[in-house]
């Protein structure tokens, strides 16, 4: 018996963290310092977005004024960009998982100053974007530079990574579950328990630190009581349908906000103008959409479009919001209705103006509130069409959140945890599960890449799926098309083998006894190695030049076993049987057409 192993080190062999116990460690601290990052990140934008808020009730010319104050933020942006250049294009979150895909996990600290500077100036402004985006970057600086510090290797790093990523939201939405969840699936797509235990760590500790800092654990958005009045009616059998139809409404929304992004980010991209002043230019056109707003309204106050629309979905998750709309303006439910849509499509317009000149900011809020905006218009349509235990539309917009969150990011845990953390509501859950899925898989099938995917897309950078090796072991040997054997005997002279690689191009030799069962084969290396002493061939046979070392692969293998096999032997190609019974070589598989394959399959399965 050898020397008994210590419990400590049983314990972290167990949890796949015997050779990093550290990790814990460094997810503690990430976790700490992210805490307090994200409330000295966010407390400036929402005492910024409060100013604007407060100054544009004062009616006059200062209404006029505060429409201008974006125009300011996006000068500061574009000055922020020329101090601290960046050569990538595109948003917080693609740039992450640039890194992580691309640059094994490794980002440069000036990218996280600079997101965190830039987005200050674009959000507290009244751009249209969300703080998730820049606290995601910020908190994926820091792990990837901690990990740099501690000399990490590149598996440690995008551990590291994630827990920033996780931590970061956690803090600033109060949200630990949704951190964690949406750093799995949409940032690492690993949910191995090395990962997992560390981003936990983080998520949590950073949620807790930012609600000691602050003192309290109020969520985001809170709901009362008088939420849940209808609560017998709230979520039964009888309103499936109902939210099935959401998810498909807010699927279609997502893939159009998805596409839209792209089209005006290519749109100012054509403008003659420097990058550091297109988000002047998209301010200078949000302005002149608020002023519009404002003109055909015939109201003071910020538009509902401007800043990250937090408040505006807290208003719109009020019962009492649509019942004032229909008795003070005196609109008709299909009229609300259309008022409700028409302001998401003025928040999407708004979001593309600001993130599609290069104004930086997060995707999640203006998901949130078009989500809310669609749910809200959906419910007051069935209010007007639908039976009496159709959803309130508080309700749906709450609904539409999640969903609209899922299709958007192609992650449907993603958008029901930060939902229903956002409420600290368990009785959302059910309906928010279902209208999500659904979502996701109506966005998936409208359009395969996702609002984070597209931008990354978009610059010929494809991201697998966590389905990947599940792609390998779905398939089989016999699901590739196997190249035909050239076939020759042990006892042939090897001026043969110079004859058949001349007359059919062949590169690879399946090498057989004079009973027909394989012995072996020639490659094509070897092959090229004995033609550099061509004198010699006529002195030898096949038999010398045989490699008896290369294992046969089974027609029924999937192809991680093939894949396997060839990484244990570096060859082109292996011999392929039907079945371990016979010798008899059936074809030949590839290397290259294996990984065809399974690129072919990743592309369908994206």
């Amino acid at each position: 018996m050898g020397p008994r192993i210590p419990f400590p080190a049983r314990l972290r062999i167990r949890l796949g963290l015997d050779r990093e116990w550290w990790l814990l460690a460094a997810a503690i601290g990430v976790g700490i310092v992210m805490g307090a990052a994200a409330i000295g990140f966010i407390l400036p934008i929402r005492w910024l977005e409060g100013a604007l808020e407060r100054l544009s009730h004062e009616g006059g010319s200062r209404v006029w004024l505060v429409l201008l104050v974006p125009v300011a933020g996006a000068m500061l942006t574009g000055l922020v960009f020329l101090l601290i250049p960046s050569a990538f294009r595109g948003h917080g979150v693609s740039r992450v998982l640039y890194a992580v895909n691309r640059q094994q996990s490794l980002i440069p600290l000036r990218i996280g100053v600079r997101h965190w500077f830039a987005s200050t100036c674009t959000i507290g402004s009244g751009g249209s974007a969300g703080p998730e985006g820049p606290i995601v970057t910020i908190g994926a600086t820091l792990g990837s530079n901690a990990a740099r510090w501690l000399r990490g290797d590149p598996a440690s790093t995008a551990s590291l990574l994630g827990c920033g990523c996780a931590a970061g939201l956690a803090a600033v939405f109060n949200a630990p579950m949704a951190g964690i969840f949406f750093t799995l699936e949409v940032i690492l797509r690993d949910f191995s328990l090395r990962t997992f235990t560390p981003i936990v760590v983080a998520s949590v500790v950073s949620a807790a630190t930012a609600q000691t800092l602050l003192g309290t654990q109020e969520p985001l958005f809170g709901v009362g009581p008088d939420f849940f009045r209808d609560a017998s009616e709230f979520f039964s059998l009888r309103q499936t349908p109902f939210f099935i139809a959401l998810g498909v409404c807010c699927g279609f929304g997502a893939v159009g906000f998805t596409k839209l992004l792209p089209i005006a980010e290519r749109a100012f991209h054509r403008l003659p103008v420097t990058r550091n002043l297109r988000p002047t230019i998209g301010a200078l056109l949000l302005v002149a959409v608020g002023a519009g707003y404002l003109w055909v309204r015939g109201a003071n106050g910020l538009p509902p479009f401007y800043g990250a629309g937090y408040g505006e979905a807290r208003t719109l998750m009020t019962h009492d919001t649509y019942t004032l709309a229909l008795t003070e303006s005196g609109w008709s439910m299909f009229g609300f209705a259309l008022v409700l849509l028409a302001s998401g499509l003025l928040k999407a317009l708004a979001t593309c103006l600001t993130l599609g000149s290069g104004g930086a900011g997060g995707l999640f809020a203006p998901s949130l509130l078009l989500g809310a905006f669609t749910g809200g218009a959906f419910g007051m349509a069935l209010q007007a069409l639908g039976p009496s235990w159709a959803p309130q539309p508080a309700h749906c917009a709450l609904m539409g959140m999640a969903a609209m969150i899922a299709g958007s990011t192609h992650a449907p845990l993603t958008g029901v945890l930060l939902v229903y953390e956002l409420t600290h509501s368990y009785s959302v859950v059910l309906p928010l599960m279902l209208t999500a899925v659904v979502s996701t898989m109506v966005a998936r099938l409208l359009f395969k890449e996702s609002i984070y995917t597209a931008e990354l897309a978009a610059l010929g950078i494809r991201i697998g799926s966590m389905s990947d090796l599940t792609v390998l072991r779905r398939l089989r040997v016999s699901d590739l098309e196997l190249a035909r054997p050239v076939l020759v005997q042990l006892l042939d002279p090897a001026q043969r083998l110079v004859e058949l690689s001349e007359r059919h191009g062949a590169g690879e030799f399946v090498v057989q006894d004079s009973d027909g069962h394989y012995r072996g084969m020639v490659t094509a290396r070897d092959l090229r190695e004995t033609l550099v002493h061509r004198d010699a061939i006529p002195l030898l046979t096949v038999e010398e030049l045989t490699r008896d070392d290369l294992p046969r692969v089974l027609a029924g293998d999937t192809l991680d076993v093939a894949l396997d096999r060839f990484s244990r032997h570096d060859v082109e190609s292996l011999p392929v049987v039907l079945d371990a019974q016979t010798r008899e070589v059936h074809g030949l598989i590839s290397r290259q057409a294996l990984l065809r394959r399974y690129q072919q399959e990743l592309e369908r399965e994206a």
